[in-house]
């Protein structure tokens, strides 16, 4: 997924004891140098690893919180 020059930046929000909300469509690297996709045009990228979805927020991080 490319970005143009002219294609306006990705917003990325950040939530305190919360997940990374990132504008979509999004490609994510994992560590092992796979990659994982989505459409959506909003994700929620886990911060805790607590997610049985890593890299996507399933909102495991409640139950600790």
């Amino acid at each position: 997924m490319p970005n143009s020059p002219s294609d306006p930046p990705r917003r990325i929000t950040v939530q305190r004891r919360g997940p990374l909300l990132v504008e979509g469509p999004v490609e994510v690297e994992l560590e092992d140098g796979s990659t994982v996709s989505s459409d959506r045009f909003r994700v929620a990228l886990c911060t805790c690893r607590r997610s049985r979805r890593y890299p996507w927020c399933d909102t495991s991080h409640r139950d600790r919180a």
